[in-house]
C-alpha cells in the first residue's frame, strides 16, 4: 500500500471520528486528569518517604499526607474507570455510524448489487472489519493527545527540581515514537492482507456450507474441505504475521523505555555518591528529589509506550478501511429514487420506451425494450436462462439503474419515491426469504397491523394454514427457512404477499417448488388475488402461459416477440421453437 493511499485512509478514519467526538474528548480530558493526579501522587509518596527516612517524621504527623494520598489514589482510579467507559462509547458510536453508512449504501445499491458478492464477504465487511476499528477510535486517537500532555506535565514538574533529569527524559522521549514508526511501517500492509484473506475465507466457507448437499451428491466434500483448509492456513499465516509485528513493536518500546528509566536511576545513584554534581541548581540532591523523579520517570514513558502498543490499532484500522472505503467510494450507478409521491387505487399501467437496464458499472444488461403492461392485464415473461428476465424485473422493482423511459401510470419510475412505489407492489420469488423469527413476525412484514384472523385468512388462501396451525404462530423459523420444507416456505411467502393490498403483482416462478396439486391450488389463489390488479409473472408452466393476456419473449437481453399464446405459437418464431423444444422434454417451458 503506497503512502498516499495510507494517508487517504487515515484521513477518512479521522473524519469518521467526528461521530464520537464528545466521547473522545471526554476520554482525553479524563486521561489528562490522570496525569495531574499521577504527579500529585508521586509528590505525596516522595514527601512521605523522605520524612520517614531522612527527617524522622512520625506516622501521626503524616496523617494529612496519608489522607491526601488516599484521596488522590481514589480520584486517579475513578478517572481511569471513567476513561475506559468513555473510550468504549467513543469506539461504539463511530462503529455504529460506519455500519449505518455501509447499510445505507447497500440499501441504495439494492439486492441486485449485493448478490454479486458472497454473503460471507459482506458479513466480514460489516462485522469483523468494522469491529476491528474499535481500538483505533477508543484507544489510539485519545492516546495521541494524552501522550503529548502527560510528558509535558511531568517535565514541568521535574525541571524545577532537577534539570539534568529533565534533559534525560526530554532527550530519550523521541526514541519511542521513532522506533514505533519504524516497526509499524509494514503493519498496515500486513493487516490489509489479513482482512483480504478473512473476506475470502468467509465467502468461501459460507458458499460451501450452503451448497453442502450439492457437494455431497457430486462427491466433492473432501476436495472442498481441503480447499477450506488451505484458505484457513493462509488466514492463520496472515494473522500470525500481524501478531509478530504487534509483539515486536511492544518489545522494542519496552526495551527503550527501560533503558531511559535506567539512565535516570544511574544519574541519581552517581549523584548520591558524589561522582556527579550537576543538574541540582547548586543544592545537594535529596532523597525527595530522587524518589520524586524516579516515581515519575516510568510514568513519563508510559503514555508513549501505550501509544506504541496501540499503534498496531492504527495499522489494523487502515487495513480494514481499505476495502470499506473502496466499496463506499466506488463509482457505480445506483438505482434512481426520486421524491415524487405515488399512490394507486386502481391496477397500474406500465410503459417502456427505449428501456435499457444497466449494471452498476453502466453496462447494458437488457434492451432497448419497448412494451406495455396494460392496467389489469396478465403478462408472462419467458426466455432461456440469462435472457435478462431478472434484470428487467429488478428495474421494475426499483433495484437496478436504467436508461430510457419506464413509466407507471404516466410517471417516470426513477422520479418516484421508491418507498411509496413499493407499497403498491406484490412480490413473490422462487426463493423466498424467510427470516430467523417467528411465523407471525415473518408474515407481519407485509402488514404490521394485521390481526391473527387476517393472518389465518391469508394462510388459508395460500394453502399454508394446516401446517401453520400445527406449528403455531410463535414457531421460530431457522436461518434460510430452517425447519420448513421448500414448499412450506413458498406457501408462507405467498401468504405474506397476499396480506398486502397491491396494484401490481410481480411473480418469479411462484410454483417452482410445489407439486402439481399444490401448484394448481396456488395458481387458483393467485388468479383470484391478481383479479383486481396488473400481473407480471416469470413462468415456465405451459398451462399458466395459456391463461396469459400477453407474453414477452426475451432473448439475449432483447425483446424478440410479444403477443398472446396462440399468436406466438402460430408465428413459428423464437417462442414457437422454445415451446417445441420443451414440449419434447416433458410439457414445460424453461424460463
Amino acid at each position: 500500500m503506497d503512502k498516499n493511499t495510507q494517508k487517504h485512509l487515515y484521513g477518512w478514519l479521522r473524519k469518521q471520528s467526528s461521530h464520537g467526538r464528545r466521547w473522545i474528548g471526554l476520554s482525553i480530558g479524563l486521561g489528562m486528569g490522570q496525569g495531574i493526579m499521577m504527579v500529585a501522587q508521586a509528590w505525596l509518596l516522595a514527601t512521605l518517604l523522605h520524612g520517614f527516612i531522612i527527617e524522622g517524621t512520625t506516622p501521626e504527623q503524616s496523617i494529612p499526607l496519608f489522607i491526601s494520598l488516599l484521596l488522590v489514589t481514589l480520584t486517579k482510579a475513578g478517572l481511569a474507570y471513567g476513561r475506559e467507559v468513555a473510550s468504549f462509547k467513543a469506539g461504539s458510536a463511530v462503529r455504529q455510524a460506519i455500519r449505518e453508512l455501509v447499510l445505507t449504501r447497500l440499501g441504495r445499491l439494492g439486492p441486485a448489487y449485493i448478490q454479486r458478492r458472497p454473503a460471507g464477504s459482506w458479513a466480514s465487511l460489516l462485522l469483523e472489519q468494522i469491529e476491528d476499528m474499535q481500538e483505533f477510535f477508543s484507544r489510539y486517537l485519545p492516546q495521541m493527545a494524552v501522550a503529548v500532555f502527560i510528558p509535558l506535565v511531568i517535565l514541568v514538574a521535574v525541571f524545577p527540581v532537577n534539570w539534568a533529569a529533565g534533559i534525560i527524559l526530554l532527550g530519550t522521549a523521541p526514541l519511542i515514537p521513532l522506533f514505533m514508526i519504524l516497526v509499524g511501517v509494514g503493519a498496515a500492509d500486513a493487516n490489509r492482507r489479513n482482512f483480504q484473506s478473512l473476506a475470502r475465507l468467509s465467502g468461501h466457507f459460507l458458499d460451501r456450507l450452503k451448497g453442502l448437499r450439492t457437494l455431497q451428491l457430486f462427491l466433492r466434500t473432501q476436495a472442498e474441505g481441503e480447499a477450506i483448509r488451505d484458505a484457513s492456513e493462509d488466514f492463520r499465516e496472515r494473522t500470525m504475521e500481524v501478531l509478530r509485528l504487534a509483539f515486536l513493536s511492544t518489545a522494542v518500546l519496552e526495551f527503550f523505555a527501560a533503558i531511559a528509566v535506567a539512565l535516570v536511576a544511574v544519574y541519581f545513584g552517581f549523584s548520591y555518591i558524589d561522582h556527579l554534581n550537576f543538574g541540582n541548581y547548586g543544592v545537594k540532591v535529596t532523597l525527595f528529589t530522587g524518589l520524586f523523579v524516579l516515581f515519575l520517570a516510568p510514568e513519563f514513558y508510559a503514555p508513549l509506550r501505550e501509544l506504541g502498543a496501540h499503534y498496531h490499532a492504527k495499522a489494523q484500522a487502515i487495513g480494514a478501511a481499505e476495502q470499506l472505503l473502496e466499496f463506499l467510494e466506488a463509482e457505480v450507478s445506483e438505482p434512481a429514487s426520486g421524491n415524487a409521491p405515488f399512490h394507486a387505487d386502481n391496477p397500474i399501467r406500465v410503459e417502456a420506451r427505449g428501456l435499457e437496464v444497466l449494471s452498476a458499472e453502466g453496462k447494458v444488461l437488457v434492451g432497448p425494450l419497448d412494451f406495455q403492461l396494460t392496467a389489469g392485464s396478465r403478462t408472462a415473461l419467458v426466455g432461456i436462462s440469462g435472457a435478462g428476465k431478472s434484470s428487467l424485473v429488478n428495474a421494475l422493482l426499483g433495484f437496478a439503474p436504467y436508461r430510457g423511459e419506464l413509466k407507471v401510470d404516466g410517471q417516470e419510475l426513477a422520479e418516484l419515491d421508491m418507498s411509496q412505489w413499493r407499497l403498491q407492489l406484490g412480490w413473490l420469488s422462487q426463493n423466498p426469504q424467510l427470516f430467523h423469527a417467528s411465523l407471525r413476525d415473518n408474515l407481519l412484514l407485509a402488514k404490521p397491523s394485521a390481526s391473527d384472523a387476517e393472518l389465518e385468512a391469508a394462510l388459508k388462501r395460500a394453502q399454508a394454514w394446516e401446517f401453520a396451525r400445527e406449528k403455531g404462530f410463535d414457531y421460530r423459523v431457522g436461518d434460510q427457512a430452517g425447519g420448513l420444507s421448500v414448499g412450506q416456505a413458498q406457501r408462507l411467502a405467498l401468504a405474506r404477499t397476499l396480506l398486502k393490498s397491491t396494484q401490481l403483482m410481480v411473480l418469479d416462478e411462484p410454483t417452482a417448488s410445489l407439486d402439481r396439486h399444490s401448484e394448481r391450488a396456488i395458481m387458483s389463489t393467485l388468479e383470484q388475488a391478481a383479479a383486481g390488479q396488473t400481473l407480471l409473472m416469470i413462468t415456465h408452466r405451459l398451462d399458466q402461459l395459456t391463461k396469459m393476456d400477453n407474453i414477452l419473449v426475451l432473448e439475449r437481453g432483447l425483446l424478440v416477440e410479444q403477443g398472446s399464446f396462440q399468436q406466438l405459437s402460430e408465428a413459428k418464431g423464437p417462442f414457437a421453437r422454445l415451446l417445441s423444444q420443451h414440449l419434447s422434454q416433458g410439457d414445460s417451458l424453461d424460463a
